[in-house]
């Protein structure tokens, strides 16, 4: 009989547990520097190889799901309802974590520290709202590309699916274009995906090695408050609103997302884990053109787990500079939080910048932001994690919303 093959995920986690075990080892034994001179980078070239795929798999996947559509009128459709679910969990996510900021601070788990010695930070843009919605909009293309700018590929992607669209047969040549290089790019995503597990695993062990058991330390509790709020949310409002909207148990949820989960919280990248997300996303049911729709503008737009590490950050730092914040400077915390994480990059750490820019509209001295950069990593691993299971939940719903049947994939 043939060798059952091991699956992916179950690579996945066995990578992870064992990258757990010998980084503490690494730790132990005083390792941390071999570790990331020789381990971490093989993680570094994973991420690297994935962040290149990002451009051209957010372009032409978008593309070709609006191609797929086939309805002007669908494209619209999908694009509203998949805005308005995530504004309105982002907004969501902002009061789960304000609520319980205030309780741990109420409580004075939230003690004083001290800024980090010979730490530095990136000073954030602006959170202006004009501003932020003129850049979405781009004046070159190519410069667009070469940048990353994820929010003016999507609006390029956008455009160019429904211009192929509008212009019907004449449009022949391009849809098959489309459709051929984005299956070869399907076919590069899925070889460099089978090589997931050596990342996670080395990505790990660099991790543990470099932060230690003893990591959490002082800051353990503002640690603790963000991820009740990332577990919360997640239970609460992604697994409801699956159960509720496409009619997919908690339990067949997770467990269907699980993969991407675990990578997006090792990866710290929504973005390099839409190819990820969009396996599980099919399989657990939503249709393909709108998975291929809605996981890229989610990698870009939903930012819930950024929200809810922006309220608690800002609380947590206000009480450390001695400030007690009022309501209606919560309520200012939950507009800008969301404006922030809607123009969070889905790559590591970009949640810190965007932390800057929610500390200056609140008249927090940004210099502050240092007392908890140290351990910024092991946030943004939960927020990211928290952000693509929101991705695939969107995926589902839309899928229901837009009349289509949840068929799970074996």
């Amino acid at each position: 009989m043939e060798k059952k093959k091991m699956s992916l995920p179950t690579q996945i986690v066995i990578a992870l547990l064992a990258g757990i075990v010998v980084g503490l080892i690494c730790y132990a034994a005083g390792l941390a520097s071999f570790t990331a001179s020789y381990l971490k980078p093989l993680g570094t070239i994973f991420v690297n190889l994935l962040k290149f795929l990002v451009v051209p798999v957010v372009l032409l996947s978008m593309i070709d799901g609006i191609i797929s559509m086939g309805d002007m009128r669908k494209v619209g459709s999908v694009g509203w309802k998949t805005v308005a679910y995530f504004l309105c969990t982002t907004a969501i996510a902002c009061v789960i974590g304000l609520l319980f900021a205030n309780i741990f601070n109420g409580a004075g788990l939230f003690p004083v520290l001290h800024n980090a010695e010979g730490a530095t930070w990136e000073k954030a843009t602006s959170a202006n709202f004009m501003d932020t919605l003129v850049a979405i909009f781009p004046d070159n293309m190519w410069k667009a590309f070469t940048n990353a700018d994820m929010l003016q590929v999507i609006v390029i992607a956008l455009l160019l699916g429904g211009g192929v669209l509008a212009a019907g047969e004449k449009a022949k040549l391009a849809k098959d274009i489309v459709s051929s290089f984005y299956a070869v790019i399907d076919k590069v995503m899925t070889f460099i995906i089978s090589l997931s597990p050596i990342a996670v695993f080395a990505m790990m062990i660099w991790v543990v090695a470099t932060q230690g058991p003893n990591i959490l330390g002082s800051l353990a509790l503002v640690l603790l408050c963000a991820y009740i709020g990332y577990i919360v949310h997640a239970i609460l409002v992604y697994s409801f609103s699956a159960k509720a909207f496409a009619g997919v148990s908690p339990l067949s949820f997770f467990k269907g997302a699980a993969p991407a989960m675990i990578f997006a919280f090792t990866s710290t990248s929504s973005a390099a884990t839409l190819p990820v997300s969009k396996e599980c996303a099919d399989k657990l049911g939503a249709e393909e053109d709108i998975s291929s729709f809605v996981l890229p503008l989610g990698a870009t737009i939903n930012m819930d787990g950024t929200a809810i590490y922006q309220c608690v950050a800002t609380i947590f730092l206000a009480t450390c500079s001695g400030m007690r914040l009022t309501v209606g400077q919560m309520v200012i915390i939950v507009v800008t939080a969301t404006l922030a994480s809607i123009g969070t990059a889905g790559t590591p750490g970009a949640g810190m910048i965007m932390l800057a820019m929610v500390l200056t509209a609140m008249g927090i001295d940004v210099n502050m932001i240092m007392i908890i950069y140290g351990i910024d990593r092991l946030f943004d691993m939960g927020r990211t994690c928290l952000n693509v299971t929101g991705d695939i939940s969107c995926s589902l719903c839309v899928t229901k919303w837009e009349g289509g049947k949840i068929q799970p994939k074996a």
